[in-house]
């Protein structure tokens, strides 16, 4: 009986190991260009609705306030990753 529960291990590591290394092989890159993407869209909601916050007002003032409670816990975050300084590092690293 322990022989069999053994092998059945050994069975079960092995095809965790070959699904974990085909779903590198296959979707992990687009899984990742999808996080990126999804982070530039929200991004660009973000602005338009809350532009005047930093200083490009687009949007009508009423939404945006009708939506504030909903994004106070991320204007922190986004405020910061939207002024931050970029450099050529950056953008290079992102395209690799």
């Amino acid at each position: 009986m322990e022989f069999l529960s053994s092998i059945n291990s050994f069975f079960d590591s092995c095809r965790k190991t070959l699904s974990e290394f085909f779903y590198g092989m296959t979707l992990f890159e687009l899984e990742k260009e999808l996080v990126k993407e999804k982070g530039h869209l929200n991004n660009l909601l973000l602005l338009i609705v809350f532009g005047d916050l930093v200083g490009l007002p687009i949007f009508p003032p009423y939404y945006s306030m009708r939506l504030l409670p909903y994004i106070i816990p991320h204007m922190d975050k986004w405020k910061r990753g939207l002024l931050r300084e970029k450099d050529l590092t950056d953008i290079v690293s992102g395209d690799l």
